[in-house]
């Protein structure tokens, strides 16, 4: 037996006990060999990978020289079939498919010491074969071939040529083999799905990614936000201001009238609100709610966080209480005759702003 062989012997026992489900249909191919002298003296050479290995034969080469069973051809009934026995030369037994199981054909010829069985498919099959199942008969090599091989071969015997025949492994065949293309498949499977999870995983990351520098981007134009809110100009409403005469006038986030000791915010646009109302609203925002004015860049707080900018510590401050209003203001140590009760800088009285309101009573 070749190397070649005996690789493709040892990768398929592997194979059979990767995959067990799959073993029992997997079958090899036989080559057949046959020479013999012509009726011109000349010796012709043929040669085909057209026979099946049994199930229960061992995957070995045999040969000898063809013999028919007496009788029937099929080889089926009591011993002696052929007229050969254990101390003849090597020799094949050519047998006929039908009457008998194969296990019977394969064990009478085995018994009168043939090296191998060549059983050919029954007539009207032309070259199809089948994968035999002789479990009764094992140990001695047993193929089977397709019909007009085998009536050819017949026809030899029986004109009193003698064949010599050589049968030798030749490929295997199934499942197994598609399962080349199986692995191929898993291994692709496996690496497409380990790139879909790395990409998945690195979309998720930068989602992620983003997701956090759009949370330090808000933070940072809400604290951009507060700033710009504290410079804001506020007033305190009076009987006699044109905002509480006529009800025309109203805050555009609450839509509620001004009245008189109430503070509102007036904007760079010149807009006014209520002061409790619109500073949430910028907070979020950032915007005027009538003009969509950007109060940002109205105000420079933008620019000056972008350039980095130093700011010069504010000026000492004390904080007083306005008389009917609730607001905090900065009034500077220095200028106390400048404070303007109508027209100041401001303190938040807004939750939102709790954290600078303390930082500026303390």
């Amino acid at each position: 037996m070749g190397k070649k062989t005996q690789h493709c012997l040892l990768l398929s026992l592997c194979l059979s006990w990767l995959v067990p489900c799959s073993a029992t249909v997997v079958f090899w191919t036989a080559v057949v060999d046959i020479s013999y002298v012509n009726s011109n003296n000349q010796t012709e050479d043929k040669y085909c990978e057209c026979g099946v290995f049994g199930r229960s034969s061992p995957l070995e080469r045999a040969s000898g020289i063809v013999t028919l069973p007496k009788g029937d051809p099929r080889g089926c009934g009591p011993d002696p079939v052929y007229n050969r026995n254990a101390s003849s030369p090597p020799w094949i037994a050519l047998i006929k498919r039908g009457n008998c199981t194969f296990s019977e054909k394969i064990n009478a010829a085995k018994r009168q010491g043939a090296a191998g069985v060549l059983v050919y498919n029954l007539d009207g099959s032309g070259n199809s074969t089948t994968h035999m199942a002789h479990s009764d008969a094992a140990g001695i090599v047993a193929v089977m071939v397709g019909n007009f091989q085998g009536t050819e071969i017949v026809k030899l015997v029986k004109n009193g040529t003698e064949v010599q025949m050589v049968i030798d492994v030749g490929s295997p065949h199934g499942p197994w083999m598609e399962s080349y293309w199986l692995y191929f498949l898993s291994i692709a499977f496996f690496v497409v799905t380990a790139a879909a999870i790395t990409y998945f995983v690195f979309i998720s990351a930068n989602r992620l990614y983003s997701l956090n520098r759009h949370r330090r981007s808000e933070r940072k134009l809400k604290n951009e936000a507060k700033k710009a809110i504290g410079r804001l100009q506020v007033r305190t409403l009076k009987k006699d201001d044109e905002e509480t005469k006529n009800d025309s006038h109203m805050c555009a986030v609450c839509i509620e009238s001004y009245k008189a000791g109430e503070v509102v915010t007036v904007l760079t646009c010149d807009h006014i609100f209520h002061k409790g109302c619109i500073e949430p609203w910028l907070l979020e925002r950032r915007t005027c709610p009538m003009c969509k004015c950007d109060i940002l860049k109205a105000l420079g707080v933008e620019e000056e966080a972008k350039d980095n900018m130093s700011v010069s510590s504010p000026p000492d401050v004390t904080v007083v209480t306005v008389t009917g209003g609730e607001s905090l203001y900065e009034v500077p140590l220095n200028d106390p005759a400048g404070y303007d009760p109508d027209m100041h800088q401001h303190l938040y009285d807004n939750r939102a702003f709790e954290g600078d309101s303390e930082a500026a009573r303390g």
